[in-house]
């Protein structure tokens, strides 16, 4: 095998852990959500199975964050601290999110209101508002710490972060804390 083709295929074993691992990640995070709008909603005898939804939802939200991280720093965050990155990464992110899922809203409620530019503009007035608030809190919050990890990730390398949260005792991390 030529060093190129071992170079693509690393390369390929290595975007497929990622979006593996980013789609794991939000997976878990929609997850949670699923459940809180199962809980929620049985409470008024109301059934809710949006699973499928909700594994597709974290595909596409995984791909998108990793899209994103490929996406140059301006010279500005470059020379701030991680925080900014983190707080406008997660934003971007955010404005994102609320827009796509505006949409799908709009898009679902189309018919009630006899167009999609009508069904846009009560989608505030809508009864789901509350499921639209709901998905973008809990992807806001998967957002940010998934946005955390890289720059941990970054920081440390992968492996090491790994170490440290799949290897490492705690005794090993809290004699750390003492020096």
């Amino acid at each position: 095998m030529s060093t190129q083709s071992k170079s693509f295929q690393q390369k390929l074993i290595h975007e497929i852990k990622a979006v593996a691992f980013a789609t794991l990640y939000f997976a878990i995070w929609f997850g949670i959500l699923m459940f809180l709008k199962t809980m929620i909603l049985s409470e008024y005898k109301v059934e809710f199975g949006g699973i499928s939804m909700a594994l597709i939802g974290a595909l596409i939200l995984a791909k998108v964050a990793l899209v994103i991280d490929h996406i140059p720093l301006s010279r500005w965050t470059r020379e701030r601290s991680p925080i900014y990155f983190v707080i406008f990464r997660t934003l971007f992110n955010i404005v994102g999110v609320f827009i796509v899922l505006l949409l799908e809203h709009a898009f679902e409620s189309r018919h009630e209101y006899g167009s999609f530019g009508s069904a846009l503009i009560n989608v505030f007035q809508h009864r789901d508002v509350y499921h639209l608030w709901a998905s973008v809190t809990v992807v806001s919050i998967a957002v940010f710490w998934f946005n955390v990890l890289f720059v941990l990730r970054k920081y440390f390398g992968e492996k090491k972060l790994s170490q440290l949260f799949f290897s490492t005792p705690m005794t090993s991390v809290l004699s750390k804390r003492n020096e």
